[in-house]
Parts: structure tokens; sequence; C-alpha cells
């Protein structure tokens, strides 16, 4: 059987495609005060602002592709049992090739109904008001906004207790739940961290091993060290 490999991605590795993440800068997203346009309150206040954002974004998303990183942990599929769990809303890891993709905080190529969470369409087009489900009631964006649950964490963490090996991609361990997840790693679990700008994970009795390089260049070792590993 092949080892089963986690992987926790976060905006580091999109960032290389030409997906623009916040956290990089002024805390502004796009131009943005993430307040207004992720979460609910934004929503309530400016409906407009907010599909607005979220339609540019869906369309920028057309126009980049996946990175070498992406590709690799795809390929990574030919010899380990390759779980993703990402912090991004993009489809790139899917695009690259990746057969098992749990979402955190949601999907910009889906939609959810504003009385329904569970009910999710897929929608690659712009989002208006008025655009309704069966039901006549508003659709939003399928993004999980600050303030609100994150229906996949069960899932992300039963995935996570079973990992031979957990590795953690361009993500500043800052958004919680998400970063919260390497917790539930066994103790002699391996854990491999690539971050160019790597901090101090507080609380880990698991082996770490960092790698300072950013996501493309740093999966490429990683995928050196877990061949090496598993003498492949």
């Amino acid at each position: 059987m092949k080892k089963k490999l986690v992987v926790l991605t976060g905006a580091g590795i999109s960032a290389e495609s030409g997906i623009k993440t916040f956290r990089d800068s002024d805390g502004l997203w796009e131009g943005h005060d993430v307040m207004e346009v992720a979460t609910p309150e934004g929503w309530r206040k400016n409906q407009e602002l907010v599909l607005d954002f979220y339609n540019k974004r869906r369309q920028q998303l057309k126009g980049v592709k996946p990175n070498f990183g992406h590709q690799i942990l795809a390929e990574l599929e030919q010899d380990f049992d390759v779980h993703i769990i990402t912090q991004n809303v993009d489809d790139l890891h899917e695009r690259a090739g990746s057969t098992k993709v749990l979402h955190l905080h949601g999907e910009l190529l889906k939609v959810r109904s504003t009385h329904n969470r569970n009910h999710i369409l897929d929608w690659s087009e712009d989002l208006h008001t008025g655009d309704l489900d069966e039901n006549g009631h508003q659709l939003r964006p399928y993004i999980v906004w600050f303030g609100e649950d994150v229906p996949a964490l069960e899932e992300a963490i039963e995935i996570t207790e079973t990992a031979d090996y957990f590795a953690v991609i361009g993500t500043s361990l800052q958004v919680y739940p998400a970063a919260g997840l390497i917790s539930y790693t066994y103790s002699i679990t391996p854990v491999f961290y690539i971050d160019p700008k790597p901090i101090e994970i507080p609380n880990i009795q698991n082996k770490v091993e960092i790698i300072a390089k950013p996501a493309s260049e740093g999966v490429a070792i990683l995928r050196e060290k877990l061949f090496e590993i598993e003498k492949i």
C-alpha cells in the first residue's frame, strides 16, 4: 500500500501562479478591506460590492495556471496516497491533476444558497443579485467567511489523523482552525514545513523539517526527501 501524504496548502502556493493574498502586505485583498468582502456583516452591508469582488476573483482565476508546485503534488500520487487540504479557494490543485482535494474555506467556482449552506451549485460565470436557488433564495459565493464555521474541518481532522507524512506548504499557520490541523498528527509522523519565512510551530512533538524555500522550489525538495526515505 502507498504511504499517505497529507498536505496542507495555503496562499503561498497560489501566489506563484499570480493569485494575490491579502496577508502579504497591507491587510487589503485586491484593494479591499477583508471585513468588507469576506464577512457575513460585509455581505449584509453591501451585497453588490461582495458579489462584484468575487466575480472579479472568478474571472482572474480563468487567467492563471497551476505552477510547478501544484504539478509535483499531483505527480506524487503515482507513489503516495496524496490528500490535499487547502485553505485556497481556487481550483489550481485540481487543474494540475490532484484527485483528492478538500477545500477548507470554500471554492470560487461554486455558489450556495443563502438559506441552506448545503445547497451548493457549480458556477463559473458572474453571480448577480436576483440569481436564486429553486426555492427563491439568493445565491452567494461558496466561501467560508471570517466568523463562519468551517464545515469541512471534521473531515480534514480525520484525514490528518491517518497521515504517514504531513506537509505544510505556503501558509502562515496563523489562520485557525486550519493552523491547528497539525496537532492532529501522531507524534511519530514526520512533518515538513515549506515556507520562505517559516515561523516557530508551538507545542509540537513531531520531528519538523523546515524547508525555507518558496512553494514550488520547496515541493521539489520535499519530493526528493520523500523518495529518499521510501527508497523510490
